[in-house]
């Protein structure tokens, strides 16, 4: 995992000015602390232009990989609308399994629940498991395929769609990095296109883990293919039992404009960062998110996508803060205060959308949307979010932010 200091201060136009800190590198199961991680992002009014979706075909440049990507805005609107998601993980467990042992530790863990009872939210961790893909599609050229549906209103202009993917690729088996920037995609009643990273690809490998995060605009393709079951296969992930265990999965994040919604303010950011610190350190990850212009009362909500968090593993939170001095600390239901990063994909606490499969413990995969309301009661100029990582680390991928905005 890693560890350090980032700050980065977005102007107007969003060049930012980072300032990267020291670098620890070690498992993702025996880092202890929080995050010392701090991020000041700044939004401006002025949306930066979309790329391209990246072409079908093998004969796309490979895209350039770095161990870290600090967060930056990747979208921004005021706009009638909002924004949706779908998503699912790409690998379940499907027995349990002992952890080596040393000669003075025991055999197994304890508490390690069956599988099929984790698949329905009990806790349990990925390194409990031998993890196997998931396959939906029944299509023999594809070893993981999942679906998840994006409802985007009817009616509605989508404006920008986003898709993310990515996993461990060293578990039982050490899968090739050549690979993290494919995925195949299809679209509702359509057939499988090739989608290619059209961005610099999150990889990061340590003593326990080798994990990357790719991403590819695929607003032309979702303008095509509209509400419905998207289906995504071919994630680069291992599969197999090991101390650290297995991960992977997608989320597609759209935004959208429609004429009979509120006026809002959408912004999407994304990175890749280690949610682990050196142990002793208190700080945490802080995000400003500025220039909102929430009158009191205002309706507002935030994503986040995270890797390798754990159900049952305490210690990792989100706050939120208005300049108002509101401070709230995002759980609901599904998504405990100080458990918030538990492998789960919900909406404000609930399955928002249907998925193929609907695991509740995805087993180090999330992607949840919290309630943003109470933090903006009184009003807000600007929100600060905070993370805390559990012990045993995680990386963030993505954060996105809705809120209503005075017009």
């Amino acid at each position: 995992m890693i560890s350090g200091l980032i700050s980065a201060k977005v102007h107007s136009c969003f060049v930012p000015l980072i300032k990267n800190g020291d670098r620890v590198m070690g498992s993702s199961r025996r880092i202890l602390g929080t995050l010392g991680l701090l991020s000041c992002l700044v939004l401006s009014a002025n949306v930066p232009a979309a790329g391209a979706t990246a072409p079908p075909g093998p004969a796309a440049p490979a895209t350039r990989e770095m161990p870290r990507v600090p967060f930056t805005q990747r979208y921004q609107a005021v706009q009638r609308g909002g924004l949706v998601h779908a998503s699912n993980s790409s690998i379940a467990c499907r027995r349990e399994e002992a952890p080596d042992a040393g000669p003075d530790e025991p055999d197994a863990e304890p508490d390690a629940g069956p599988c099929a009872e984790v698949k329905r939210g009990a806790a349990g961790v990925n390194s409990d498991f031998d993890m196997f893909y998931s396959e939906v599609d029944e299509d023999p050229d594809t070893y993981n395929s999942t679906r998840a549906e994006l409802r985007v209103p009817q009616g509605a202009k989508v404006s920008y769609a986003r898709l993310y993917w990515g996993g461990n690729l060293r578990v039982g088996e050490q899968k090739p990095p050549e690979d993290n920037g494919r995925v195949l995609v299809a679209e509702p009643g359509g057939a499988y296109k090739e989608v290619l990273a059209d961005t610099v690809i999150g990889h990061r490998t340590d003593a326990g883990s080798d994990a990357y995060q790719a991403s590819a605009d695929v607003t032309p393709l979702v303008r095509k293919g509209g509400a419905g079951m998207w289906t995504v296969a071919q994630l680069n992930i291992a599969m197999g039992h090991s101390e650290v265990g297995a991960w992977g999965g997608w989320t597609l994040v759209v935004a959208y404009e429609d004429p009979q919604e509120p006026v809002r303010r959408i912004s999407l950011w994304d990175g890749f960062e280690g949610l682990a610190a050196r142990a002793g350190e208190a700080s945490g990850e802080t995000v400003e998110i500025a220039g909102l212009d929430a009158a009191a009362g205002a309706a507002g909500k935030a994503g986040v996508v995270a890797y390798d968090g754990d159900r049952g593993t305490l210690g990792d939170s989100l706050t939120v803060t208005a300049d108002s001095g509101r401070q709230v600390s995002l759980g609901d239901s599904e998504n405990p205060f100080n458990d918030v990063m538990n492998s789960t994909i919900a909406e404000f606490g609930r399955a928002s959308f249907v998925r193929q499969p609907e695991h509740v413990n995805n087993l180090g995969y999330d992607a949840d949307v919290f309630d943003l309301s109470p933090a903006l009661s009184g009003g807000a100029h600007s929100l600060s979010f905070r993370f805390t990582g559990e012990s045993q680390g995680q990386f963030l991928g993505v954060l996105f932010v809705q809120t209503d905005a005075r017009r």
